[in-house]
């Protein structure tokens, strides 16, 4: 999709950090926007400033977790603008800092229901939306380096999971439209500076309210450090046009995740040796 004038994009988590430089990235370009995020006052912000780019847009407050909100939100999609062309399943959460015996049920359900099934939620509404009008489209799907790799020491195998899962599930759809005009993409951002390590003053009450995580300290440092959100909006966008799947922000995590993949490599080199033994002389 190379033209996204007068067409229309979904994006998710869209009230700042990475989701907000993805609608500006988008609004630029001349595309519609219907914004979605779990905080109602930041997303009506983010809408004032999309619009200030010469673009319509909506903002529908909406927690990813819950399937009616995603649908709900489809359907406002379609009835503003008609069509939806690009969504992207962006909302997601951190969880470092706390060792897997230690994630409390409260804390899986959310983190699983905000990365995992807030992508499963937009699959499921948002790829018949486009297969409905024939004009073809784009799904993104925001994992993260993450998805690739666990790093020692951040103890985020919670969070790893759910980005191991996202490329899975991206994966399996890319596979399953490839025959299609609708693309395939998921996001894998490094460090970027955003707000994302105090995820945990947004937790649902139903889920035990906001609280304060150890990540709020240690990450800080790192994130402000990271990429700005409106050059990963850019960077999307280049890779939307390009129909991209596996979408970098940088080269610096390439030597992370060679690796694991080492690691993988090794394993076979170890099983082939066991199958294919020396021949005695």
């Amino acid at each position: 999709m190379r033209d996204l004038i007068g067409k229309t994009a979904i994006v998710t988590g869209a009230a700042s950090g990475i989701g907000l430089g993805i609608a500006r990235a988008f609004a630029m370009e001349g595309a519609n926007l219907v914004l979605a995020d779990i905080r109602p006052e930041p997303l009506a912000s983010a809408r004032m400033e999309v619009v200030r780019l010469g673009v319509e847009a909506i903002a529908i407050p909406t927690d990813v977790s819950v399937l009616s909100e995603v649908e709900a939100l489809g359907r406002a999609a379609e009835a503003t603008f008609g069509k939806v062309h690009i969504a992207v399943n962006n909302a997601g959460i951190a969880f470092h800092g706390t060792p897997l015996t230690q994630v409390g049920m409260r804390d899986w359900e959310w983190v699983v229901g905000v990365n995992i099934y807030g992508v499963i939620h937009g699959i499921r509404t948002f790829v018949p939306l486009m297969q409905r009008h024939g004009e073809g489209g784009h799904i993104v799907n925001t994992a993260s380096t993450a998805g690739f790799r666990v790093t020692p020491g951040l103890q985020h195998g919670a969070y790893a999971m759910t980005k191991h899962a996202v490329i899975a599930l991206s994966e399996a759809l890319r596979h399953e439209l490839e025959n299609t005009d609708i693309g395939v993409s998921a996001l894998c951002p490094g460090a970027v500076n955003t707000k994302l390590d105090a995820s945990s003053a947004y937790r649902p009450d139903r889920l035990g309210g906001a609280y304060e995580r150890p990540e709020h300290g240690f990450m800080r440092e790192f994130m402000e450090q990271g990429l700005s959100p409106d050059w990963v909006g850019q960077r999307l966008l280049q890779g939307i046009k390009a129909r991209e799947f596996l979408i970098f922000t940088s080269s610096a995590p390439r030597q992370w995740i060679a690796g694991r993949h080492q690691i993988v490599s090794d394993a076979f080199d170890r099983i082939e040796a066991l199958e294919n033994p020396p021949r005695p002389t």
